[in-house]
């Protein structure tokens, strides 16, 4: 017999009710898990904690989980920074990265590593390859943003290892541009004729510039 004051009195009391319930509490806590890891990461780089080598791919892994948590949350979730005023969540650096962003501050801002010999003529190649299938998707009216993100991230990435590009190169301003414009959208969402239209000649002129400054340095 247990007394008044005894931990098993008192009702249980349940979070949820159903299946549908406890996965939406789950997604929850997995989106309040992702942000503050974010957050932490953040903080670790800025205050050189882990090193570019270390912060880039984690950085990457947590962008990607967010990515796919947030387009199922949409309905429930559709305002993140609403999420984190409920929960009283402070984080800054975390809303940058995952919300506004949507690239690691290494390729965002980080100065490219060096690279010479036959390895810079890759990363050159490889770059131009990312161009051409990127503008190619474009002209084949692929223009949902699960099918252009990965092209426009993997061309960010590329560019952001040529080391002689400078840091203001307007390819590089451009590419960003579009990797955050289509960051917050839905996976299903589709450019417009005008928004395809303006991507495909942004394209085109970070390539002609791109091109224009490799044949600059060959001389």
């Amino acid at each position: 017999m247990h007394g008044g004051d005894g931990p098993d009195d008192g009702p249980n009391v349940k979070l949820y009710h159903n299946k549908k319930d406890a996965e939406i509490y789950e997604n929850f806590a997995d989106l309040f898990a992702i942000l503050k890891t974010t957050e932490k990461l953040e903080r670790a780089y800025v205050r050189d904690a882990v090193t570019p080598k270390e912060y880039e791919p984690a950085c990457q892994k947590l962008i990607a989980q967010y990515k796919t948590l947030w387009d199922s949350l949409r309905d429930t979730v559709p305002d993140v920074q609403q999420f984190m005023a409920t929960y009283s969540m402070q984080c800054p650096m975390a809303t940058k990265r995952l919300i506004h962003s949507g690239m690691p501050a290494t390729v965002e801002h980080g100065k490219p590593r060096s690279a010479e010999g036959p390895n810079a003529m890759f990363i050159v190649a490889e770059t131009v390859q990312h161009f051409i299938t990127t503008m190619d998707s474009v002209k084949l009216n692929m223009l949902a943003v699960d099918q252009l993100s990965p092209l426009l991230n993997d061309l960010m990435h590329s560019i952001n290892q040529v080391a002689e590009l400078p840091p203001d190169f307007v390819g590089k301003e451009k590419v960003k541009f579009w990797v955050s414009k289509l960051h917050p959208l839905p996976a299903n969402y589709e450019l417009t004729e005008d928004e395809s239209r303006q991507l495909l000649y942004d394209l085109e002129i970070s390539h002609s510039k791109f091109m224009s400054f490799c044949q600059q340095l060959r001389r």
